[in-house]
């Protein structure tokens, strides 16, 4: 009788091992992706598009009214108010943005950005860039 509840204890003991593993496992794999996306220092490039007139006046992802005539842009992971610089890779042309919506949808794109800067980065007429992403810093609401 005394093996068999040595025996339990430890088939339970190893099983909430194996549990708590598994569950340190996960939230370190977590923290490293959370960690990599907002990366200062590293640039993301790819696939830029726009959104203007259709969207203006509707209520952005963080709250507040779309105006297509602000530098913001809509990424699927930054946090909002987070001051990001794009650059349009064909002519060099730089802005500064906010992040305050959620997108773009597309799945090959990595931003939407707002009607006026992507005038502004002179890419209006053919509708999508491509443009290298750096996080300058994450500004507080106010």
């Amino acid at each position: 009788m005394k093996l068999l509840l040595t025996i339990l204890k430890y088939t339970i003991s190893m099983k909430l091992l194996t549990k708590l593993k598994i569950l340190i496992l996960t939230l370190l794999l977590f923290l490293s992706c959370s960690a990599n996306a907002y990366n200062k220092n590293k640039a993301q490039v790819g696939i830029g598009s726009w959104y203007g007139k259709r969207f203006h006046g509707r209520t952005t992802a963080n709250g507040e009214k779309y105006n297509m005539y602000r530098y913001t842009a809509a990424h699927r992971t930054l946090p909002f108010n987070t001051i990001v610089e794009v650059t349009n890779l064909r002519n060099n042309r730089k802005i500064k943005v906010r992040i305050n919506d959620r997108g773009p949808y597309t799945k090959k794109r990595i931003i939407d950005l707002s009607y006026l800067a992507a005038k502004k980065l002179g890419y209006v007429n053919k509708g999508v860039a491509k443009l290298k992403l750096k996080v300058l810093y994450r500004q507080k609401r106010h």
